[in-house]
């Protein structure tokens, strides 16, 4: 079986590394979490090892057994292509859900495809979204350096909760302001006013599973 990072040849005397594994070898295990194609085809996806040759849907279930209170909204007005990148680091993290607010379609490039092993749900409005965190007892946690922001690495964040992120460059609109609980910033200490959306989504999220996630 090749390791996950076998060599492949792209040139004379260079080589890139392949993520994954070749077919698995004969007899194929029959536990029904397996997807026959990839275990006859091998497993080249960005999955941990132990999700190798499992189907989709067999990974899905088993991440819905270990699901994180944390969830994650994405203000959507300009088609935000950091969203797959947000959407990404949220895999990571194994969060409840990602919410888009705004326009339905978004750029799934950044996602690497991580969009499949988690939930998003699209509200076309902040009022919706509003609505729907206050049926579910979710506090809003908007991530933005507007004036009046709290510090958010002096902050206690609730385990459950909704960590809320504004359009790339122009941040969170007013409306979404309106409906936080609570308003952090992230320090920066250099000349630009502020960072790029992903990057402040996978600080954020850190932040929240250093106080909620076992080591």
């Amino acid at each position: 079986m090749d390791s996950p990072t076998t060599p492949a040849t792209i040139g004379p005397g260079e080589f890139f590394p392949v993520v994954g594994v070749g077919p698995h070898p004969l007899p194929h295990p029959t536990d029904p979490h397996f997807d026959s194609e990839l275990l006859l085809n091998g497993d080249r996806r960005n999955v941990l090892d132990r999700y190798r040759y499992w189907s989709v849907e067999a990974i899905v279930a088993d991440l819905n057994t270990k699901r994180h209170k944390l969830q994650i909204a994405i203000e959507n007005w300009q088609h935000d292509l950091n969203i797959g990148s947000i959407v990404r680091t949220a895999n990571a993290f194994n969060v409840s859900g990602v919410h888009i607010i705004g326009k339905r379609d978004w750029n799934k490039r950044g996602a690497m495809v991580t969009d499949r092993y988690l939930s998003v749900t699209h509200h076309p409005t902040v009022e919706d979204f509003a609505a729907w965190c206050s049926k579910n007892k979710l506090p809003i946690i908007g991530i933005d350096n507007m004036p009046g922001s709290l510090q958010l690495e002096s902050a206690k964040l609730p385990e459950n909760c909704v960590l809320l992120f504004g359009q790339e460059g122009s941040g969170m609109s007013e409306e979404a302001l309106a409906v936080c609980d609570v308003l952090y910033e992230i320090n920066q200490y250099g000349s630009t006013r502020s960072m790029n959306a992903s990057a402040a989504g996978a600080i954020a999220m850190y932040h929240w599973a250093l106080q909620h996630l076992p080591r």
